[in-house]
């Protein structure tokens, strides 16, 4: 045999005896396993380590705790002749609202009302924020998508030719726009004003705080709206639980008073979530803070939680609640509060209450422009009778000549 035959014997048989020998050890190894079964099974008696162990279910048998809503949180399917009718037509300018893409458990109750008083809000600047407060679940970006440059005529174009005389225009924040939007609402505004004057036109705008700050909030309060809305989302102690970091109390205060400062003929809203563990004297403080900024519209609504990646909700306020703090609003001077479970701050905007408050201004507006107007007749025609007495005098005229 070569010597290359013999080193491959060798080798092989080398492999062949460490298979054994492994065939051996496992063979040992299992028989000893088997007998410890053995040992085990014939004591009944004792208590197995398996005993103390808690035996989780099956994922697919568990069946995830639901906790439902109270009663007062539900509402009718929306439908009816003037839904119907306002729903059409919105949808026939090809312009989303909040309305239903929010899914806002009012919308029957707002396109329901009769002629003059139904509502509907529009967002403009796009559907994408930048900012990310923790009781929002809109989409949010850095740098959101630019919104065209014609956007604001077209828009004001199709809100125009909607079967709704109240509209509210609101947006998401955009810090990555130089001046906030605010030129934006502000061409809205006066495009609507100009093809339908009698359209009653409400901004809920940003703070604009980090663009173009209070220049922006008086762009949009001299644009030709009627109500001028900024929310202050929660009392002064939950604002950073809550909002984003960029928003704040005294922020959102100096926007309400500058709005009105700018123009006093504007009517001032603002509205408040309930819900995220708020005291009763801290929401009485904050709508004192409210009424001395000037706010003149109130509202109070639940928060209901859109996800669970946002803030808990840590009270369900029954409705009685919200009825109290409606009075004590009414008590403190606000023209109008709207406050219950359901309601946001858009709720029935354009509903009779608000249409009568706003013409009741423009009447009182008229009036005082007439009183203003006859004053200054009656001082011209004193003026103008000095000027005849003296000429009277003068030629020596008799009070039958003058008379005649």
């Amino acid at each position: 045999m070569s010597r290359l035959g013999r080193t491959g014997a060798r080798g092989l048989s080398r492999f062949l005896c460490t298979q054994v020998q492994q065939r051996a050890r496992v063979s040992a190894r299992l028989a000893e396993m088997r007998l410890q079964l053995q040992i085990d099974a014939a004591k009944e008696d004792e208590t197995s380590w398996t005993d103390s162990v808690m035996v989780a279910e099956p994922a697919k048998n568990r069946v995830a705790k639901h906790t439902r809503h109270p009663e007062w949180l539900k509402v009718q399917r929306p439908g009816g002749e003037d839904y119907m009718r306002i729903r059409n037509g919105l949808r026939a300018s090809k312009l989303a609202t909040v309305c239903e893409e929010a899914r806002c458990p009012n919308i029957g109750e707002c396109w329901s009302s009769q002629k003059g008083a139904a509502t509907a809000t529009i967002m403009v600047l796009g559907d994408t924020c930048t900012r990310g407060c923790r009781f929002c679940n809109v989409k949010t970006s850095r740098k959101p998508p630019r919104p065209a440059d014609d956007e604001p005529e077209k828009t004001a174009e199709a809100i125009a030719s909607w079967t709704v005389d109240y509209v509210v225009i609101t947006s998401v924040d955009r810090d990555d726009i130089f001046d906030g939007g605010a030129d934006h609402y502000a061409r809205v505004v006066r495009r609507v004003k100009e093809i339908k004057p009698s359209m009653r036109l409400e901004c809920l705008t940003p703070d604009f705080n980090g663009t173009s700050g209070l220049d922006g909030v008086a762009k949009v309060a001299t644009a030709g709206l009627d109500v001028y809305a900024h929310n202050i989302e929660t009392v002064e102690r939950l604002q950073s639980i809550v909002r984003d970091r960029r928003a704040g109390y005294r922020e959102s205060i100096g926007v309400l008073e500058h709005a009105r400062k700018m123009n006093p003929n504007v009517v001032t809203k603002t509205s408040i979530m309930l819900g995220f563990g708020e005291t009763p004297d801290e929401i009485r403080q904050t709508m004192r803070d409210m009424r001395d900024a000037g706010v003149e519209i109130f509202t109070l609504g639940q928060y209901l939680r859109p996800s669970k990646r946002h803030i808990k909700v840590t009270r369900m306020l029954p409705p009685d609640e919200y009825d109290m703090w409606r009075e004590e609003g009414m008590a403190m001077g606000f023209k109008y509060v709207a406050s219950g479970p359901l309601v946001r701050s858009s709720y029935k905007a354009g509903e009779v209450f608000m249409e009568a408050f706003l013409n009741q201004r423009d009447a009182e507006r008229q009036v005082a422009e007439g009183a203003q107007a006859t004053e200054r007749l009656e001082d011209a025609s004193l003026r103008l009778s000095g000027v005849w007495s003296s000429k009277i005098r003068s030629e020596g005229w008799t009070s039958k000549q003058a008379e005649g």
